[in-house]
């Protein structure tokens, strides 16, 4: 057990919620603002569901949030390394084009519980939600959309996410977008959690 399952309440973020906790800060401007005035407009819109966890002691503190929506791995653009690596734990006959997979679209830790095995310990959650035998839907990846910073690729590699391109060139080039990217797309097997 941990914190957020022995000291929290995962609740679904709405207007109600933010309009009652104290201001959600993450240490992120962009993030910040996401959740405190764009979260509940993706969700009335069908493009992401956030989440969060409120402090049991004072259920005005969010702890941490996050949004998920649905998203694929695609492999059919992958250069031939990299698709062998996505495709290599599943069976030949079982190869698709593109896989199920969760995006996480936006994670954020309040700075007042930064650095004390939140994040990770939310990011296990997380990973425990999409195998369990009452998920409604198969999902064989998480994904995430990782700002290309240092600290957070670092919480992703550190939780077991993987580049789905192995170079930010060969990650523009597929997206059509230009160099230097913001964001690098970063997958999870949870094959590995299941084994």
């Amino acid at each position: 057990m941990g914190f957020l399952t022995e000291h929290c309440t995962l609740r679904v973020l709405t207007r109600d919620i933010l309009a009652s906790c104290k201001p959600f800060v993450c240490g992120n401007a962009d993030l910040d603002d996401y959740f405190c005035n764009d979260a509940t407009l993706y969700q009335e819109q069908l493009l992401g569901k956030t989440y969060c966890y409120t402090l049991d002691e004072d259920s005005s503190v969010i702890v941490c949030a996050f949004t998920l929506s649905n998203d694929s791995v695609r492999v059919d653009h992958l250069p031939g390394s990299r698709k062998k690596k996505v495709n290599s734990s599943i069976p030949y006959a079982k190869r698709l084009r593109r896989y199920p997979a969760v995006l996480i679209g936006r994670l954020g830790v309040n700075v007042d519980f930064a650095d004390k095995g939140v994040g990770s310990e939310l990011m296990d959650i997380l990973k425990l939600w999409f195998i369990l035998p009452d998920n409604k839907a198969a999902c064989r990846f998480l994904a995430v959309d990782s700002y290309n910073q240092p600290r957070t690729i670092h919480y992703y590699q550190k939780n077991g996410f993987e580049f789905l391109f192995s170079t930010e060139e060969q990650e523009a080039e597929n997206a059509a977008i230009d160099l230097p990217l913001t964001t690098r797309y970063m997958y999870f097997d949870l094959i590995d959690v299941v084994n």
